[in-house]
């Protein structure tokens, strides 16, 4: 499992890469390309990893929750686009706007996996529940690593 993993996280590196060129453009149908690239290779991962039948109440749940996460994508890759296009200009007002984005978006993606925990354990078990919550925080800890990787911190630039 762990192979199929690393290859996922391959691919979105590329993804996340060539993302760059997506941010630029700001283009909605690309980034709705790359969600669903991605998204289709992620279902693929936890129904294998997870080993159920694709009648299982819990696929209607994760169906549900990847639509709110891609929502929450979205708003990730325009804050990393308006990151982008001002880092040369940052002020103390942009630093606190951005990270007090930054930290919503973590929040509300951090409260949208407990809330469909919560709902996957009412129809599915605690067990699969409890899968599906270790998987996505793996997903969401191996995005942000990945972002945090690929994007310059604030003052990297600056002359020393």
């Amino acid at each position: 499992m762990k192979r199929v993993v690393r290859i996922f996280f391959g691919v979105l590196v590329v993804l996340i890469a060539s993302g760059q060129v997506i941010c630029a453009q700001s283009n909605n149908e690309e980034v709705d390309l790359f969600q669903s690239i991605f998204g289709m290779q992620k279902k693929a991962i936890v129904g294998e990893f997870l080993g159920i039948e694709s009648n299982n109440p819990f696929w209607a749940l994760y169906d549900d929750y990847e639509v709110k996460r891609k929502e929450l994508g979205k708003k990730r890759l325009d804050l990393l686009t308006d990151y982008a296009e001002h880092y040369n200009n940052l002020n103390d007002e942009k630093y606190d706007q951005i990270i007090s984005q930054m930290i919503s978006l973590r929040k509300s993606t951090d409260k949208l996996m407990d809330n469909y925990y919560k709902k996957i354990k009412k129809t599915s078990g605690s067990k699969l529940a409890a899968q599906f919550f270790q998987l996505e925080n793996f997903f969401a800890s191996q995005i942000r690593a990945t972002i945090m990787e690929e994007i310059p911190y604030i003052g990297e630039f600056e002359k020393r």
